[in-house]
């Protein structure tokens, strides 16, 4: 039997294929996407209609929008991946989008990863930081990365 996260995968495949238009693309992800994006009214004031709906459809015809919700299916019903008490001690650096569904603190997050070396506020962006922010997302990633080179 399919678990609920596999369902939703299947209901929201067929509502995008229902719901695309020449006037709507993507309908069905566009409301959710407005409320995590820097978009407002509009998605594609943050990210390009053709950029969005690629990665859209990457979703849809590669069947990944069904794994794509499995770490949040996971978090509703499993424990924390990391135990309590343990921590993780590779370098950590964490890049803080305003727009993000959620934003830890940093002195929790530093409880968990004890080698917490960068700790950015980014000026805009979501959810969708690849898409919406693709050179300040590069830049943070490149800044944390060039300590550690050596």
């Amino acid at each position: 039997m399919p678990n609920r996260s596999n369902l939703i995968a299947a209901v929201a495949a067929i509502a995008l294929v229902a719901s695309c238009s020449d006037r709507k693309p993507a309908a069905y992800t566009g409301p959710y996407a407005k409320q995590v994006s820097e978009a407002v009214p509009a998605i594609e004031n943050a990210v390009g209609r053709d950029d969005l709906l690629a990665n859209v459809t990457l979703y849809w015809l590669t069947g990944a929008i069904g794994s794509s919700f499995w770490p949040y299916y996971a978090r509703m019903h499993r424990p924390w991946p990391i135990p309590e008490g343990q921590t993780v001690g590779v370098p950590t650096g964490y890049a803080e989008f305003p727009k993000e569904i959620l934003s830890p603190p940093r002195s929790l997050a530093a409880k968990t990863y004890t080698r917490l070396q960068r700790w950015t506020r980014m000026e805009k962006g979501g959810h969708f930081a690849a898409l919406e922010q693709p050179a300040a997302l590069a830049a943070e990633i490149e800044q944390f990365f060039r300590p550690l080179a050596g």
